[in-house]
């Protein structure tokens, strides 16, 4: 089963993908939040034969939603309609921040913007993709 992974934010969506066997994940692209942000990624669902769509539950320190997650949700439900597939929820905690501390290079310089929101989404879908091997259910 292959898998889109997404980090949702105000600003851009990181999407990443799984590979044919849904073990693996991978940084895939990275949409501009706005009125084609659905669209744009249900196309990519599309153009890489995606079965299910993992997206990041936004939650603070004390495990309550953050302010985000009303978009979140709505994105989802919106997701879920456009592309008929099911999308779930992986927790996410501190994404973005691995994702800049992976993208850091030998000199401390960062990755650009772009690809650390791919990363993160790619980081929220390996998360799903452990889970679900571990319990066999891939």
């Amino acid at each position: 089963m292959k898998y889109l992974g997404i980090d949702y934010g105000t600003k851009r969506i990181g999407v990443a993908q799984s590979d044919e066997t849904g073990t693996i994940a991978f940084p895939l692209a990275t949409v501009v939040a706005g009125p084609q942000a659905l669209s744009e990624v249900a196309q990519l669902a599309k153009d890489n034969r995606i079965e299910k769509i993992v997206i990041g539950e936004s939650r603070n320190f004390k495990d309550q939603p953050n302010p985000v997650m009303e978009d979140i949700e709505q994105f989802k439900k919106d997701l879920a309609e456009f592309t008929s597939l099911t999308v779930e929820y992986e927790p996410e905690f501190m994404t973005s921040a691995q994702a800049l501390r992976q993208g850091l290079d030998k000199r401390g310089e960062g990755a650009k913007q772009e690809d650390l929101d791919a990363s993160a989404a790619a980081l929220i879908l390996q998360g799903y993709l452990d889970k679900m091997g571990q319990h066999g259910t891939n």
